[in-house]
Formats: C-alpha cells, structure tokens, sequence
C-alpha cells in the first residue's frame, strides 16, 4: 500500500471560539489530538460540533483562539493549504464525474501527474472495497457506495487530518452498522487521524478512541467510551451517554461509594454519588432505560405503563413515575397501558447528582 497518512505529532486547539452576532456558537474549546487517534465530537444539534469541525477545514473562521498542528499555526490558512480530508453528510460528488475522476478530483488539482494519479485513484478504491465501480457515475451507486467514494476522495490525497460530518445520518440501519466498520477498518489501514461529528452515542461509542461531548458550544467532557459510558462528570452528559431516565429525591443515607435515596416518586433507590453529596442533599438519580427492570416487591419504586414494545431479546417499556417522571424500562414480558409494575436498578448501574450539578 501507498497511500498513507501524512505525518505529524500533534494537533491544538487552543481557546477556540466563534461568534455569530451575540451568540457564543464555540466557547474556548481546547483539544490536544495525537496523530493516529480517532475522536468523536458528540453533542445534540447547536452544541458546536459542526462549527468545530467547519473552522478545522477552513470553511468558517474562528473568532478567538487558534488551531496548531504542531508547531505551524494553520487557522489562518486557506482550506487547500491544509491539505486536510474531508467527508461531508451528503457526500458532495459531482454528479456528471465518474467515481475515478471524483476520488482523483484532489490530486488533479494539485497537479499531479496522470500515472501516479491513476495508481493513487486505484488504490484508493480498492481500499474502499469499490474495485469495478471506477466508470460509474455517482447517481448509479447506492448511498452506501456512494459515501464510500466520499471516503476515498477524502483519503486519496493523503491528508494528515481526516474530518467527517455525520457521514453516515442519510442511511439506513444496515447501511450505517456496515460503514461504521468501514470506518473504523480504514482508519486503521491508513493510520489516519480522523475528527469524526455525530449526535449518535452508539456510533461514538463504536468508533471513537475519545469522545469529546459538547453542549452550547462548552466542551463538557473529554475520555474514551468507556470513561463516558460509565463515568459521566456532569449530568447532561449522563444524559447524552444514555442515561435517560432522571428522578429527583432526597439523600437519606450514605456509605462509601453508595448513596440511599427517598425518591419524591415513592419508594427508594440506591446508587453511586458523582459530585459532592451528603445525606440531606436533593438529587437527581438518573439510570439507563436498559438497566431499569422489575424490582421485588419492597424494593424500587411504582410505576405506570403507557405503552411497551417488542425490541427483539426484551421488551421496552414506557410510562411514569408517581410524581410525574417519564420512565423507559425492560421487561421480559409484554405489558399493556394501566399496568402498575414496581421498578428498580442494580445500585452500581445508577448515578446520582446533585440537582445543582447540570
């Protein structure tokens, strides 16, 4: 293989910031990525994930701080003199462009010669496991194929940076569990570097070596999937990882790294304190709808269902708390609206903040 990942030892962001009028799209975001690493922007739509990655290739200008790649200050470059990849939502191929002219398109410009071009371009689809498909035009593939191409454009021109705007969001569910692993797989053949935006938790998870969650244009947090997944700071990023179901009540007990609460929905749960929390506090408990199922009798809290749906292995329920809450929760077997069940969380599945820790 020839085609590889253009080397360097680090990329800065420090203090970046962009401004639109009064609003504060991107707040003093500083990121240090090493070369090789894959990393997730995740966040839900407005959080700044998009400006972040739109400032990174030139295509939107910061309004404060700035971007390094090693020791060459590149955001005041043009988006050509970065020389950085870039794979868009809605594939941005040129229609009447064969898929060999459309992943040569880069080096053309760059005034590569026809042979070296020819045997890039070739590799390139061949990596991308579209051998046979160069003559076709972009409107005789399938979305799939065609968000391949994308990817080879992108890579064909060696960049040291590969970025992806929710590359996968226009396919389906198949097509998506497919690419995510083409991804990953490339990544990896190419020893890319690859800034990667969703607003999808399990493709983070999936794909990232870190994930960096943004809300309102603040980094909230920055670790790797499993960090996120079981160890959320604040809890809006709880949240966002899948933490779904949220409860207020009042702390009425507290050993070590467990925490009693009296829920304002009836009943109690325990779980693992995050923040500083006494007995005395109000709380927020929060669990993922996977780790909420029946509990005993004496043990949870009450719950009414609304509706419930066959998700292949479980069923998925949805209904309320006493005081209000909506719930989502397993069940093993079918229930109908109006049924009362008692609910409940393994302790070391359940997080508690403070309600002042947002």
């Amino acid at each position: 293989m020839t085609i590889h990942a253009a080397n360097f030892t680090e990329l800065k962001l420090e203090r970046l910031s962009r401004e639109f009028g009064n609003l504060n799209a991107l707040r003093d975001v500083n990121l240090t990525i090493r070369q090789g690493e894959f990393i997730a922007l995740l966040g839900p739509s407005g959080c700044g994930k998009s400006t972040t990655l739109n400032i990174l290739a030139g295509l939107l200008p910061a309004t404060g701080g700035g971007i390094w790649l090693d020791d060459k200050r590149i955001d005041r470059l043009r988006p050509e003199e970065r020389g950085f990849g870039m794979v868009f939502q809605n594939y941005a191929l040129f229609p009447h462009m064969s898929v060999e002219d459309n992943v040569g398109f880069g080096l053309l410009m760059r005034g590569m010669s026809k042979a070296e071009r020819k045997k890039r371009v070739d590799e390139a689809i061949t990596m991308v496991r579209l051998t046979g498909h160069g003559h076709k035009l972009p409107g005789q593939l399938s979305g799939g194929q065609q968000q391949r191409v994308a990817i080879a454009r992108a890579i064909v021109v060696e960049p040291p940076l590969v970025l992806m705007d929710e590359p996968l969001s226009n396919l389906d569910a198949k097509l998506r569990l497919e690419m995510r692993a083409e991804i990953r797989r490339i990544h990896n053949m190419l020893g890319a570097t690859t800034i990667y935006v969703t607003h999808d938790q399990e493709e983070a998870l999936s794909l990232a070596d870190r994930i960096v969650v943004l809300k309102d244009g603040v980094v909230r947090q920055v670790g790797t999937p499993d960090e996120l997944f079981a160890h959320p700071a604040y809890l809006d990023v709880a949240e966002f990882m899948g933490f779904r179901n949220r409860l207020g009540g009042t702390v009425t007990a507290r050993e070590g790294d467990r925490v009693t609460v009296a829920l304002a929905a009836g009943g109690q749960m325990q779980g693992r304190p995050r923040g500083d929390i006494n007995v005395g506090d109000t709380v927020i408990v929060t669990v993922r709808a996977d780790d909420m199922k029946h509990a005993p009798d004496g043990e949870g809290f009450p719950a009414k269902v609304a509706s419930s749906e066959f998700r292949g292995r479980e069923f998925c329920a949805f209904g309320s708390a006493a005081d209000g809450s909506d719930l989502a929760f397993q069940s093993h077997s079918p229930l109908v609206a109006g049924d009362q069940v008692q609910v409940g969380a393994d302790p070391a599945r359940v997080l508690v903040f403070p309600d002042r820790m947002q």
